[in-house]
């Protein structure tokens, strides 16, 4: 997530809002998750699966939301 960005704003960001920092790393640990799912390496049952799938995708609107907003409407 925000891989084509600087890492110098994200750092910025990381370290200006416990909120945005907060739902960056959530957002790496359900990545982690799912991906370690995919592989079969954590087993998880369907609605667990569904579940953590769903609050990846809220964390990520929330922190692009929150990217978007920065310094005011681009």
């Amino acid at each position: 997530m925000f891989e084509n960005h600087q890492k110098s704003e994200i750092d910025a960001l990381l370290k200006a809002s416990t909120e945005f920092r907060s739902l960056y790393q959530r957002h790496q640990e359900l990545d982690s998750k799912l991906r370690d799912a995919d592989l079969g390496v954590l087993p998880m049952d369907d609605t667990t699966l569904h579940s953590l799938k769903k609050e990846k995708l809220r964390a990520k609107d929330r922190l692009t939301q929150m990217w978007e907003h920065r310094d005011g409407p681009h």
